[in-house]
């Protein structure tokens, strides 16, 4: 059987085609909720990959709670980072502002796991509550592979 050169550009692409993404968390700390909705879901979409592989704060940790857990892993430098949802600073002459609203919809989000730790951590409020790595971060996400 001859292949031809059509068939042999096709099976070099193949052979040569990236492997999903990966989506590398070192230093995130938040922004704007619907900023990270949207890029967490297109990573959802795309069944990409995140590793998180150190800090991971406030609307970054909305990837908990939209890519599937069983896609993300985390390193022994990852922490989590969770606090109450603020007003845009641009919207109350740069005073830092809670959103009930906001706050409820980040819990939203969450899967359980991620909730009985807020809960049992006092909840969600103004001050940063951290999950860093070890047993207590496994309960919620697997560690990655050593090759991360």
């Amino acid at each position: 059987m001859r292949i031809t050169p059509l068939a042999s550009l096709l099976l070099l692409c193949l052979a040569i085609s990236p492997a999903r993404a990966v989506l590398h968390i070192t230093r995130d700390h938040g922004g704007y909720v619907a900023e990270y909705k949207t890029k967490y879901e297109r990573i959802r979409d795309n069944h990409d990959r995140v590793v998180i592989d150190g800090i991971c704060n406030s609307a970054c940790t909305l990837v908990l709670g939209i890519v599937p857990l069983n896609k993300i892993c985390v390193t022994p430098r990852a922490s989590l980072g969770f606090h109450q949802a603020y007003y845009d600073k641009a919207f109350t002459f740069g005073i830092k502002v809670t959103s009930t609203g906001g706050t409820s919809e980040l819990m939203s989000y969450y899967p359980d796991t991620v909730k009985a730790w807020i809960r049992r951590n006092g909840g969600l409020t103004t001050e940063m509550k951290k999950i860093k790595n070890g047993a207590e971060l496994w309960k919620i996400v697997d560690p990655c592979p050593e090759e991360w």
